[in-house]
């Protein structure tokens, strides 16, 4: 897999997120009028200023016509994007490359996601047809075979492990509880988590994100253009998306250990980025957690950790907030929420913040380059996408 990518070509020159959560008195349509104003007010522009639109949802069933008519802004294009949940991530890339190919001066990227009042569990697992001979599990019970898969391949025991899954939550907790955003704003000792109900496997319920209603946006131009609206732009190094065969559903020897997807999407984006040492050279991340035992793989597969060696990285600090390299500084799936269409641009967000120094208590010391990823689907069957941005050109 080989991208040329668009390396420097393209900056993000203002943003706008919602707090996530249960908006049982909202709509998607004002939580898309919150996010977009917000962006609008960051990069000091005005709707009419936008020349095209793209609008990241799953589930809520927007169309084009509902944002032109929420957002004012008739007779502009509006692209309605979905790729699971890397729906957000999507969004960002197309409005990204539709501005590298010279096509619109200046666009914006939103996702949004309305799903509590819907009764959505983020149990289901979807997926398209089949031929009636493959498995059905729900999400929480597919992640789950990513536990003891690593613990037979690494020689880790089950207690361990437990404790290593539990001080990931805890970690997420923590940054959440710094987050006036996040859907949880709360620490959880580990001991709780430790012996919190289980929902599948060793998975427990604080091993599990949250579903969440809320939306991101991201305003974009040409890099060469990007002070123009902002003095603190940050530039887009790499885009990189793989989606995979369906491996894990028909391999009886499948590696729960690993998602390939994730590997290859990574290595391409590094190479677009010029990365050769993401361990060193990614300042701070924030990953598709949607189950602890999701981020541990994660780590291995992006190349912040050996292989094998993840669970100690954890239990070490490394991924804290003052670690070495933060992971989820922002709370991450599991304490921001999960509103699908939009997560992917709010991973984007607290790179935005982060890489500006506007972050607050969560601040991370000096970040130059930092990673998003989104995961869409489950162990086996899946897309991938990364992304890498920085605050300088180079």
């Amino acid at each position: 897999m080989a991208s040329n990518g668009i390396k420097d070509q393209v900056a993000i020159v203002g943003m706008g997120c919602t707090a996530f959560g249960e908006h049982w008195d909202r709509d998607a349509s004002d939580m898309l009028i919150e996010s977009a104003t917000s962006a609008y007010q960051s990069a000091g522009v005005d709707p009419d200023d936008v020349d095209a639109y793209w609008l990241g949802t799953f589930a809520s069933g927007v169309s084009g016509m509902v944002f032109s008519e929420a957002l004012k802004t008739p007779y502009k294009p509006v692209t309605r994007i979905e790729n699971m949940c890397a729906t957000g991530s999507e969004a960002i890339r197309n409005a990204a490359y539709a501005v590298a190919s010279g096509a619109y001066d200046l666009v914006m990227a939103v996702g949004v996601e309305k799903l509590k009042d819907g009764g959505y569990s983020g149990l289901v697992v979807p997926g398209p047809d089949g031929d009636g001979t493959e498995s059905s599990m729900t999400a929480p019970a597919m992640f789950s075979l990513l536990a003891p898969a690593y613990c037979e391949k690494y020689g880790v025991e089950e207690s361990e492990l437990k404790d290593v899954l539990s001080r990931i939550a805890w970690k997420n907790h923590v940054a959440g509880a710094k987050n006036s955003k996040a859907q949880f704003r709360k620490e959880v000792p580990i001991e709780k988590i430790c012996n919190s109900p289980r929902i599948a496997g060793m998975f427990g319920v604080f091993d599990c994100s949250g579903v969440a209603d809320g939306s991101a946006a991201a305003i974009m131009c040409r890099a060469e253009d990007a002070h123009k609206y902002t003095d603190n732009p940050i530039y887009l190094k790499a885009f990189s998306i793989a989606a995979g065969p369906n491996e894990g559903f028909i391999s009886e020897d499948y590696d729960f250990t690993t998602f390939q997807e994730v590997v290859v999407s990574a290595q391409d984006a590094y190479k677009q980025a010029g990365i050769t040492n993401p361990r060193e050279q990614i300042s701070m991340a924030e990953v598709h957690d949607c189950f602890t035992a999701t981020e541990l793989v994660l780590m291995e597969d992006m190349g912040f950790s050996e292989r094998g060696e993840g669970w100690r990285d954890v239990m070490e600090g490394r991924f804290d907030g003052d670690g070495a390299q933060p992971i989820n500084p922002d709370g991450g799936l599991k304490s921001f929420g999960h509103p699908i269409g939009a997560s992917g641009l709010r991973m984007m967000y607290e790179m935005w913040l982060q890489l500006r120094g506007e972050a607050g208590e969560r601040q991370i010391d000096n970040p130059k380059i930092g990673l998003t990823h989104n995961l869409g689907g489950q162990p086996g069957r899946c897309v991938s996408f990364v992304s890498i941005v920085g605050n300088e050109i180079g």
